[in-house]
């Protein structure tokens, strides 16, 4: 019998997913990763201060954080028409709750540029109280960030399910999703609960290492391999 994904597998998608994984991976590493290590302090002083020396690269990194969720909704969409003949009702749930983790992560692009709107047009209001508000915002944008890994970690459970279940994509994929996909839930529990146990730290750190290197094996994967025909390797005997 032909598996399913074998039959629908569509060589342009999995290009095109393939390019908008890699696309989101350099966008969210710099907007996510490296933007607000450069402007977020302990202090809300300080915070302020990085925020108005560095507005080009505040601006950069809230064009970025867009960009990554204009990427994330195609590659919702073609993820699903690559997977649904595989299992309906997983492939659902996969972009459930990917959609989910999209929506905090506009909400969360609301409270990054917050702090911008409070120190550049709210005049009139004492300098303590908005550099107060702006660390706050701060502070729930970083939370906020804990909020949408539990809704990827749903995500990447379902889709390493559906890799697994295929004989398109390479297994070592659908598992190295699925067991690193626990990383994100375990470290977004810990956080949101302001859980601190070295072992619970140390185990969701290996996860997160395995995660990223499949979800980067994947995309390069879907890019330049995905983008093949695949071969039917059960051909089904033709009706006499």
């Amino acid at each position: 019998m032909t598996d399913p994904a074998r039959l629908h597998w569509d060589p342009n998608a999995a290009r095109l997913a393939g390019a908008l994984y890699l696309a989101i991976a350099v966008c969210g590493g710099f907007s996510i990763g490296y933007v607000p290590m450069q402007i977020v302090a302990d202090d809300a002083a300080t915070s302020v201060a990085n925020l108005l020396a560095y507005q080009g690269l505040f601006k950069l990194g809230v064009l970025a954080d867009s960009a990554v969720i204009l990427f994330e909704l195609a590659i919702t969409a073609i993820l699903y028409h690559m997977f649904r003949h595989v299992g309906p009702k997983m492939a659902l749930v996969a972009v459930i709750s990917r959609l989910g983790m999209i929506v905090v992560m506009g909400v969360n692009i609301l409270l990054w540029v917050m702090p911008y709107i409070l120190l550049t047009g709210s005049p009139g209001l004492d300098d303590t109280m908005l550099t107060a508000l702006a660390q706050f915002c701060f502070d729930a944008h970083a939370m906020g960030v804990f909020v949408w890994q539990l809704f990827f970690g749903a995500h990447l459970l379902a889709l390493g399910w559906l890799i697994l279940k295929s004989d398109v994509v390479p297994h070592l994929l659908g598992w190295g999703l699925f067991i690193g996909a626990v990383g994100y839930l375990i470290q977004g529990v810990a956080r949101l609960t302001f859980t601190q146990v070295a072992v619970i730290d140390y185990t969701y750190v290996g996860l997160l290492v395995v995660v990223t290197l499949s979800e980067i094996s994947f995309g390069l994967w879907l890019l330049i391999r995905g983008g093949r025909s695949p071969q039917n390797t059960h051909i089904a005997p033709a009706a006499a």
